[in-house]
C-alpha cells in the first residue's frame, strides 16, 4: 500500500492577516488597530524598562507597607 504525501499549501500572498478584515466595520478596524498599537507600546515599555521592574515592585511594596503602618 503506497501512501501519497500531501504537500503543505502555501498561503496566498494577497491573503489578509485578518481574514475578515474587509468585512469589519470602520469602527471595528479602528479598535483593532488601537489595540495592536497599545499592545506594541506595552511590550516595548516592558523590554526597555525591564531592568527597572524589580525596583518598581519594591517601591510599591514599601508604599503599601508604609500605608499599613500609618493606619
Amino acid at each position: 500500500m503506497q501512501h501519497r504525501q500531501t504537500q503543505a499549501t502555501r498561503p496566498d500572498p494577497s491573503m489578509a492577516l485578518l481574514p475578515r478584515w474587509r468585512y469589519m466595520t470602520d469602527e471595528a478596524k479602528a479598535l483593532t488597530k488601537r489595540s495592536a498599537v497599545s499592545a506594541a507600546v506595552v511590550l516595548a515599555a516592558l523590554l526597555l524598562f525591564r531592568s527597572l521592574l524589580p525596583w518598581v515592585i519594591v517601591a510599591i511594596a514599601l508604599w503599601w507597607l508604609w500605608k499599613a503602618i500609618q493606619r
